[in-house]
């Protein structure tokens, strides 16, 4: 019998904590390493040779040398797992500050075929299209640019999750196959569940209303499902959603409020955790912005804002429509950031029309909802509102709608018992990614996208 060790142990073998031990003065020039890694780039030159070593976030490079090392660097190819016995040559002009001689190299995987695509190589990569970055998938996240794009949607998780957490919220995790849907609509993906038919939930609205009455304060992370046949830069048919909800606000403004303090927390644990990543994509030393204005505007007023710069034709096409066109998103982004320094505006007091049956209407004007949506540097990625709480004007509102009642027993049953007031939103995590990064197309952001067209891998 044997038993496992469950005490800490760093593991020495990994770049990062030869780093660590690096800049503590614990090794130096000369010192013996053991590093393991991917072989990513061979350059070889006259009697010796640069050989890139990719680890889970850096780059590093050794240094191969005939007669030297132990090893013929002809028998590796790229792609292939290794372990490397080196020794630490001080190298100012590398980024880390050091190259790893290879004294010894023992490959730890199968014989690597030729990639179909240059991995280690930046620019060839950005010059493929979209669809052959996509068909090659597997590969191409191997890239060290488009691995930092998951990882800062690694760091918008963490930083969603840890925020909330220090305001008290809980996490649960609802179910992804339902009878109904929460948004109403087509646009749902069928299936079938033991000869009856459901649907691939299209939002955790309902459920997340539900914890309300559990938690006061729940947040939900996980895919979301829309059938909808969109072609655009912006849309998924799968998505990250990051959804919360919240009880015994005051107004929708405590909603606002609190996101306003999120991107804020956001931006800050990027800059200083991810730093490297968005490096890669915003440019050396490049930070997010310091969050310090966060404008409101109403609906309304945001529509006779972007009228009032467009004469003509389109300024008064945009005064009649009950949403807003992506043109006019984005110009209100450039507005706002004008004006204001501003990337982040909330736009509040959307149509009711435009809003689900379980938006609260505003009192002082039924024709609009206590709701918003926030746009980041002019793409809206933030859905959020006051929420009908009373059983009576929640029924009547979804009577008002055609919508039966019947169907969403479960759903009215909280309402029924005692419900605060409350709220929440919705954000997707994908088109966080793609703005803060500035890529060009959402696809981009999900490691394994999901369109009308794409099933695989």
């Amino acid at each position: 019998m044997q038993f496992a060790d469950a005490s800490k142990k760093t593991d020495q073998r990994s770049i990062e904590s030869v780093v660590a031990r690096y800049e503590a003065g614990e090794i130096k020039d000369g010192d013996k390493v053991t590093l393991k890694g991917t072989v990513q780039r061979i350059k070889e030159m006259s009697g010796f040779a640069f050989v890139n070593v990719r680890s889970s976030r850096l780059v590093f490079q050794c240094i191969w040398e005939e007669g030297v090392s132990a090893v013929n660097i002809k028998d590796f190819s790229l792609e292939e797992c290794v372990i490397i016995e080196g020794t630490i040559v001080v190298e100012e002009r590398s980024r880390l500050g050091f190259d790893v001689r290879i004294d010894d190299m023992k490959r730890i995987s199968g014989k690597a075929e030729v990639p179909p695509i240059e991995i280690g190589n930046d620019r060839k990569i950005d010059k493929l299209n979209l669809n052959t970055l996509l068909d090659n998938r597997i590969l191409a996240m191997r890239n060290p640019k488009v691995r930092a794009i998951l990882k800062v949607a690694d760091g918008v998780l963490h930083g969603f999750r840890s925020f909330l957490r220090q305001e008290g919220f809980t996490e649960f995790v609802p179910p992804k196959m339902v009878s109904e849907g929460a948004e109403g609509g087509a646009d749902m993906f069928e299936v079938d569940y033991f000869g009856k038919k459901a649907f691939l939930n299209q939002s955790p609205q309902m459920y997340k209303q539900i914890m309300v009455g559990v938690f006061q304060k729940a947040y939900t992370v996980g895919p979301v499902f829309r059938a909808e046949k969109y072609s655009t830069n912006r849309h998924i048919n799968e998505f990250q959603g990051l959804d919360l909800e919240m009880g015994f606000i005051e107004s929708f403004q405590d909603l606002i409020d609190l996101e306003a303090r999120m991107f804020t927390y956001l931006f800050e644990l990027l800059n200083e955790e991810y730093a490297p990543e968005l490096a890669m994509h915003l440019g050396k030393d490049a930070k997010l912005p310091a969050l310090t204005c966060f404008p409101q505007v109403t609906f309304t007023e945001a529509k006779e804002l972007f009228a009032a710069a467009h004469d003509g034709e389109q300024g008064k096409r945009a005064l009649l429509e009950p949403d807003f066109a992506p043109e006019e998103e984005k110009w209100l982004g450039e507005y706002f950031l004008k004006e204001h320094n501003a990337p982040i505006v909330f736009v509040t007091h959307y149509p009711s029309v435009k809003r689900p049956f379980y938006t609260m209407d505003d009192p002082a004007d039924p024709k609009f909802t206590l709701s918003y949506d926030m746009l980041l540097n002019g793409l809206e990625v933030t859905t959020g509102g006051q929420r009908i709480h009373d059983y009576d004007m929640q029924v009547e509102k979804m009577k008002k709608r055609g919508m039966d009642i019947d169907s969403f027993e479960d759903y009215l049953t909280m309402h029924k018992y005692g419900m605060p007031p409350h709220g929440g939103m919705g954000l997707g995590l994908e088109r966080i990614v793609q703005n803060i990064l500035g890529l060009d197309n959402i696809k981009q952001a999900t490691a394994f996208p999901r369109d009308r067209d794409r099933l695989r891998p």
